[in-house]
Formats: structure tokens, sequence, C-alpha cells
């Protein structure tokens, strides 16, 4: 074995952020190409979960995030109202129906909510928590949207030391320009991005 695959970490999660019909065609804040995201991403993990200790899944799930939500939104720091609680739109695409995560994490009930370790999962374990549970040492990020909460939770992996990867075509930006920006950002920091097809 080279060295580069023995310095390999062995406990690899894969993290689905935000794969909700809120941020597809339809939804309330859709981004174009969200649908082919999400079907993508399914089809990503039933070929390829093996190469995972484990899969979390994250989800907007806003209950009152106050200045986050705005009839007159910004659209840098205020949105329309998206993610909403209890809603179809906010559970997970139905792409995902056969996904079954090992984690499911929801986030920004009472705030923003743009990274998914801000969010927590049913038995109150932070993202944080539920990886170092599993003894983690990379990660995967994948989904909704890249130039926000994709951007945001892989930056916030790296932070805590996790080898992180996004993988490129597995993800969308809100628009060309923010992606070069995210990714630039993501570079910066450390963290990897190549497409699924070089794994």
């Amino acid at each position: 074995m080279n060295d580069a695959a023995s310095a390999a970490p062995s406990q690899r999660a894969l993290i689905v952020v935000d794969v909700q019909p809120t941020f597809c065609e339809g939804g309330e804040l859709a981004v174009d190409g969200g649908n082919k995201v999400a079907g993508d991403v399914a089809a990503y993990v039933a070929a390829h979960r093996d190469r995972y200790e484990i899969v979390v899944t994250t989800q907007d799930w806003h209950i009152d995030p106050g200045e986050h939500f705005s009839d007159q939104p910004d659209f840098v720091d205020s949105w329309p109202p998206h993610g909403i609680a209890g809603t179809p739109d906010a559970e997970l695409h139905p792409a995902l129906s056969d996904l079954h995560p090992d984690v499911s994490v929801k986030k920004g009930q009472y705030a923003h909510g743009y990274s998914g370790f801000e969010g927590t999962d049913s038995d109150g374990r932070t993202l944080e928590q539920a990886l170092r549970d599993a003894r983690i040492e990379a990660v995967d990020v994948v989904g909704l949207v890249e130039s926000h909460c994709v951007k945001r939770t892989a930056l916030d992996a790296v932070g805590l030391g996790l080898a992180t990867r996004v993988l490129t075509d597995l993800t969308i930006p809100v628009s060309p320009e923010q992606g070069e920006q995210a990714r630039a950002e993501l570079a910066a920091a450390g963290v990897e991005l190549t497409p699924s097809t070089a794994r």
C-alpha cells in the first residue's frame, strides 16, 4: 500500500445538505437545476453508499427564524419564507425517499441556520457530535446550494479539522458568479473541490 493510501482517513461521512423541494423548481426559494441535483445525489448514494461510514442529511426547518425571513428580502441576509417546518416542501426531496440516512439534522428553527453544524438530530446531538460519535475523520459535502448552505457546512467541517471535500457535480450555486466566489472561499480554506466521478 502506498503512502497516500495508508494516510487516507478510514472513516468518511457523506453530508447531504438541504436537498428539499423548497430549493427546487416549484419551491419557495427555487434554484434552477435543483431537481437534477436531487436525482443525481440519490443515484450517487445508491451506487456508492459503501464508501461511507454514515450518510447524514440536513434540512432547513424554519419555525421563527427572525430576520432570515422578509417580505422584502435582499437575497443576501434575508429571504422569502422557505423551508417552513412541517410543510411538504421542507421534507427531504422525493428523489431521496430510498436514502434512509443514518443521521438527520434539522437546522434554522429560530436562526439563519446556513451550516449543517448549527442543527441537531432527533436526539439533540449537534452534527459535530454525531460525526464524533461515528469516529468520522473526513466528509464529502453535496446538495443545495453550493454558494450558501453547502459552502457554510463545508467551511465549518474543515474548521473542525475534518478532511473535507465538496463533490462539485452534486451541488449547484444560486448563480455562476456566487458559485465562483464560493469555490474560491472553499479552496482558500483547504476544502478539496472534486467531481464525484474522480472518487
